[in-house]
């Protein structure tokens, strides 16, 4: 009994060591690499612990003029799936890929996406073209600023429904042996986003159509405008590498004073000294923080996409309507 039970000890000892490493090897997470956070929290809003998530640009990051680390090039170099925005928004993630070597799928959120146009200058810094203007005016031509693409499109929650269906399709090709999970996860997503358009199109109503009108730092939130019938104004060159100038700045004092504007808003990102110096000129006070390219951290008042939209609507509501704050 003894020397028979020698082959059954064996296989006892051999199979716990070997049985771990094959499951391990079943359930290993597909690794996905998003560009930045929106994205990011996109992807974990349809995928959670089905995949293995990377956001380069975190958090209050700046995805516009992004700096790429050494180790989110080995986080490229292990991926199955790379989810970016396109439309010039996140042009450091294709040649972060390429520099990596990345050879595999990649989601273009925008895909399918309709894009606005804005002037080159006043967001020049997202495309990778030059500040302050187009070719014409280094030229000394003035046939006015050359047009590229909004690429803020999630700013618009009908939109961002449609990034979800395109990170859905993009997860289940990429992973498989989860298809169907993530096709219904992306799914039920797009339909909370569609029904968070509702919410802000209700709280929106309460606002009268000649208040509809927000100052904030830069050219972010043409696609929130159209969605909703507000218009945005921002000093025309401001971005998070420029500043405008004197003239601009004037130019947008006067309009706050002459329209009674009083929903006046920094962004999560850059310095706020611009809009300080025009809210003090106008009389009128800086009534918070919007976010527009970045979500906030965990323990801020936007740290999920759908939060965003709600914390914004919860500031731009009342301020527009001239309410104390």
């Amino acid at each position: 009994m003894r020397r028979r039970s020698l082959p059954f000890l064996a296989a006892g000892l051999l199979a716990p060591a070997l049985l771990p490493r094959a499951a391990t090897a079943q359930q290993a997470p597909t690794r996905v690499v998003a560009a930045f956070s929106i994205l990011g929290d996109m992807v974990a809003q349809i995928a959670g612990d089905r995949v293995r998530l990377r956001t380069i640009a975190g958090p209050n990051a700046d995805a516009h003029s992004f700096q790429p680390r050494p180790s989110d090039a080995e986080a490229l170099r292990d991926a199955a799936l790379v989810v970016r925005n396109g439309l010039g928004f996140d042009g450091w993630m294709d040649r972060l890929s390429r520099a990596a070597g990345y050879r595999g799928p990649i989601v273009t959120a925008t895909e399918g996406i309709v894009a606005r146009s804005m002037p080159a200058h006043a967001h020049g810094h997202s495309h990778g073209h030059a500040h302050g203007g187009g070719a014409e005016r280094r030229q000394g031509h003035s046939v006015g600023p050359r047009m590229v693409p909004d690429p803020h499109a999630w700013q618009d929650p009908r939109l961002g429904a449609i990034y979800a269906r395109n990170i859905g399709r993009g997860l289940a090709a990429a992973d498989p042996a989860h298809a169907a999970a993530h096709a219904a996860a992306a799914e039920a997503y797009a339909t909370r986003l569609e029904a968070l358009d509702g919410w802000i199109r209700a709280q929106l109503a309460t606002v009268p159509e000649a208040r509809r009108k927000v100052v904030t730092s830069h050219d972010a939130f043409g696609y929130f405008g159209a969605a909703y019938g507000i218009a945005f104004l921002a000093p025309q060159g401001v971005s998070t590498e420029g500043e405008p100038s004197a003239q601009q700045v004037a130019a947008l004092i006067r309009q706050v004073r002459a329209e009674g504007i009083t929903a006046v808003f920094m962004e999560n990102m850059g310095s706020p000294a611009t809009l300080e110096r025009l809210a003090r000129e106008a009389g009128v006070t800086v009534r918070g923080r919007l976010y527009a390219d970045a979500l906030s951290e965990p323990a801020g008042p936007a740290p999920t996409y759908e939060a965003m939209f709600r914390h914004n609507v919860g500031l731009l509501v009342p301020a527009m309507r001239g309410a104390a704050g």
